[in-house]
């Protein structure tokens, strides 16, 4: 019988105030934009840099950062992201130009790339599998809940404080999540191994690589191809060093097993479903709705709202029905959601989005849990660190493409839509038009832009459908539910005393029965391991 830490659910909490401070970075960033361009006078080209730098050394060092987590303490590696990330914060209130601004960005990455992966590496070693659906499913609310506050919260600071202030809301929280943590977190690492600096460097370069080809692909073609041609050579070495080399950091076999490399498919699907809609529709809020930034942010609560509850439903679903029945139904119902966007209308107003929010929210909610889930429990107890890692860089991947690749398919529906005649400039982007329009006093310049960015949502929407449901065929057709199996009996251990709670907590491996109906003939999954943990 597993051992179960008394204060996993403390812990829990711990996690998620630390998560917390990304999500909440993240979120209000967008709101401070036009204080950005009007206080710090940065251009579109810088503000999107801001934007990026940030991005690019996150998903660059994710793979490293989990590495060495698993290594050197997975604790360890929380601490110093919140240390670093709280430590950038403060630099970045201290900002004089938008270059300083984009530097300290990036430092923030380097934060984000190790805190990021240790909650959910360190709630897959605290929690046997029976309970660490539910408890992801509290970890994914928290970030729904980190999207739908830092909007209403940025948009507060900003009427009361200059742009800094939003930096600055980090400090508290990254500060009481230390504390927390060296004061309540048990340390746990994976076996010892030798370190992979090779390895290291060709995932950090290959992954910069990608992401920069990804973000430069709409603006810049020459930088794109040489993004994508250093990736493809660096990631091409990475796997042939890590199919060789005796402690790989990243061992290859992971994604032999199926519901491992399913998972990470699926996510990398639903975020590139995701992101570039999702991004399109704050446009629609503000330029077709005339909605104010803080309007715009609070607009998304019917999804956020919607996903935090059927997170819960989604665990239900799980244990009742099976991992690829939630996994389907949530990504279907994403399909859902983005099929009634595919039917937006201009005169459909905010109605009809709200409705298609819900829906989507629904089968984020419902898909979460069993993705994330499902990931975690197919890697071996030494490597949830470098497993969490591969789940957040697939979601980065996956968001960095919808935005890059969506984004120009809505450019281009756009520009496609809008009659020939019309001025040059009008034609790039709809905040272009509506701007010429209200210089003119030309209404028929804004309804037309208005009416053509809304036709290019609805064709853009249809990639969401077609990914969603893609997503789904590959959950059904990839993962393999588990069976009963026998698990050897852990170990005999004396129940820790009070005293000694924290020094030492050792996890047995366990599976999960067989669920009647799921097709489990032919499964062949061993059970998953809690890990070990070792206050040292």
């Amino acid at each position: 019988m597993t051992e179960r830490n008394p204060r996993r659910w403390l812990i829990l909490g711990v996690l998620c105030l630390s998560l917390l401070v990304v999500v909440v970075d993240n979120m209000v960033l967008n709101i401070a934009i036009p204080s950005l361009i009007r206080d710090l006078g940065a251009s579109t080209a810088e503000i999107q840099w801001i934007i990026d730098a940030y991005i690019l050394v996150f998903a660059g060092l994710l793979l490293t950062a989990g590495s060495l987590s698993d290594r050197h303490g997975r604790r360890r590696g929380l601490v110093i992201g919140l240390v670093v990330f709280g430590g950038a914060s403060v630099l970045a209130t201290l900002c004089q130009t938008p270059e300083q601004l984009i530097a300290v960005r990036g430092l923030m990455g380097v934060g984000a790339a190790f805190l990021m992966p240790g909650t959910l590496s360190i709630l897959t070693t605290v929690f046997a599998e029976d309970e660490r659906k539910k408890a992801i499913a509290i970890w994914s609310s928290v970030l729904m809940l980190g999207a739908l506050g830092g909007p209403s919260l940025g948009g507060l600071l900003l009427e009361h404080f200059w742009w800094g202030s939003i930096f600055l809301l980090n400090v508290p929280i990254a500060a009481l999540g230390i504390v927390a943590a060296l004061a309540i977190i048990p340390e746990s690492r994976g076996t010892a191994s030798r370190p992979d600096y090779v390895g290291a460097l060709l995932s950090t370069i290959g992954m910069a690589a990608l992401v920069w080809g990804v973000i430069s692909s709409t603006h810049d073609g020459a930088s794109s191809v040489a993004g994508f041609a250093v990736a493809a050579v660096a990631l091409t070495a990475f796997v042939l060093w890590e199919r060789r080399v005796a402690e790989p950091m990243l061992p290859m076999q992971l994604f032999r097993d199926r519901n491992f490399a399913g998972a990470s498919l699926s996510i990398v699907l639903l975020s590139f479903s995701a992101g570039g809609v999702l991004l399109a529709l704050t446009q629609y809020l503000q330029f077709v709705l005339g909605y104010t930034p803080l309007k715009a942010g609070t607009a998304f609560i019917p999804m956020l709202v919607t996903a935090m509850v059927f997170n819960g439903v989604g665990v239900v679903v799980d244990k009742r029905f099976g991992t690829r029945t939630a996994l389907a139904a949530g990504l279907l119902l994403m399909a859902a959601g983005f099929g009634i966007l595919a039917s937006l209308a201009p005169g459909d107003g905010y109605l009809k989005l709200a409705i298609a929010l819900v829906v989507i929210g629904m089968g984020s909610g419902t898909t979460g849990p069993a993705a994330y889930g499902t990931l975690m429990s197919a890697l071996p107890p030494d490597r949830v660190g470098v497993g969490s890692a591969v789940n957040d860089t697939v979601q980065q991947v996956g968001t960095a493409l919808s935005v890059a690749v969506l984004g120009s398919v809505l450019t281009a529906t756009y520009r496609a839509a809008m009659p020939a005649d019309v001025a040059a400039q009008a034609r790039e982007s709809i905040g272009d038009a509506l701007a010429i329009a209200a210089a003119t006093g030309d209404a028929a310049l804004a309804r037309v832009a208005q009416e053509s960015f809304v036709s290019a949502i609805a064709s853009t929407s249809l990639i969401g459908v077609f990914g969603g449901i893609a997503a789904a065929v590959v959950a059904v057709a990839v993962l393999r539910p588990k069976r009963q199996a026998d698990v050897p009996a852990a170990a005999a251990e004396t129940p820790p005393s009070p005293d000694t709670e924290n020094s030492k907590i050792v996890g047995a491996a366990t599976a999960s029965p067989a669920r009647p109906g799921t097709g489990d003939d032919g499964a062949h999954e061993t059970g998953d391991a809690t890990g070990f943990v070792d206050n040292r």
